[in-house]
């Protein structure tokens, strides 16, 4: 014969089982039931732009993990050059426009520069737009040194800003940044916007005759630097012609 007590814990025991199994196994489907120990299979989120507690697993107590060096988000290779933004001489002598001067890519330079850079520099590039006036010192590309800068100059003062000119690297991506360089080269020719559809009308080969660099990468020689074989206009004495040295 089974003693009471006994009977009575088992007992217990299915009643218990039979109430968690009720609660658990609910026909209402709004209700999950109960969970035991979610914690074991469900990981606890972080927001990594909010902070309430300090977080003793991660560096510096903060949620959001600061980059490996040297890793680049998806989508911004290239996005900034490794030319230093004090460095516009290495800029203008190294980079070279990918893009050829064709009426797609000088007419969305065009509509580029009218967005982002017209405010200050003004239509015609003559450094009169309406913040140009106000607070002065906005370059005019038609006149002096800058109606010489080639698309490298452009491209670096573009990402990294110069002087009063702030980085506009985080605006437009690098191939904006070029189209919007040829639409300066452009400018700097002194005709304002016309000059645009001349040079559309005579076709893209046009720019080959200019005084600087309009060509694309293919055409583009490096600037102020020596090349290998090419005979140097200044040989000093004696009467042999003189050459840069030798190609690698």
């Amino acid at each position: 014969m089974m003693h009471p007590l006994n009977l009575s814990l088992r007992v217990s025991a299915l009643l218990l089982s039979l109430g968690l199994a009720t609660t658990a196994c609910t026909h209402d489907g709004n209700d999950p039931g109960v969970e035991y120990a979610p914690e074991m299979y469900e990981s606890i989120p972080y927001d990594p732009l909010s902070q309430t507690h300090f977080n003793t697993v991660n560096s510096f107590g903060i949620n959001q993990r600061t980059p490996a060096n040297g890793t680049v988000p998806r989508g911004k290779m290239d996005y900034y050059s490794h030319i230093p933004k004090d460095s516009v001489g290495i800029a203008e002598r190294t980079l070279r426009n990918p893009y050829p001067y064709t009426k797609a890519n000088l007419e969305e330079g065009k509509v580029l520069y009218t967005r982002i850079c017209s405010h200050c520099h003004g239509e015609e590039g003559a450094g009169n737009g309406l913040v140009g006036v106000k607070y002065k010192g906005v370059p005019n590309y038609t006149v002096g040194a800058y109606k010489t800068m080639n698309d490298g100059h452009i491209y670096h003062v573009i990402q990294w800003g110069r002087n009063r000119m702030m980085p506009h690297g985080s605006i437009v991506n690098p191939e904006e940044r070029w189209k919007i360089a040829m639409y300066v080269r452009v400018l700097q020719r002194g005709e304002g916007p016309d000059a645009l559809s001349k040079l559309i009308a005579k076709g893209p080969t046009s720019t080959a005759n200019d005084s600087t660099e309009m060509t694309d990468a293919t055409n583009q020689a490096p600037v102020g630097q020596a090349q290998a074989g090419t005979g140097s206009e200044t040989p000093g004495q004696g009467n042999t012609k003189a050459t840069n040295g030798t190609a690698n």
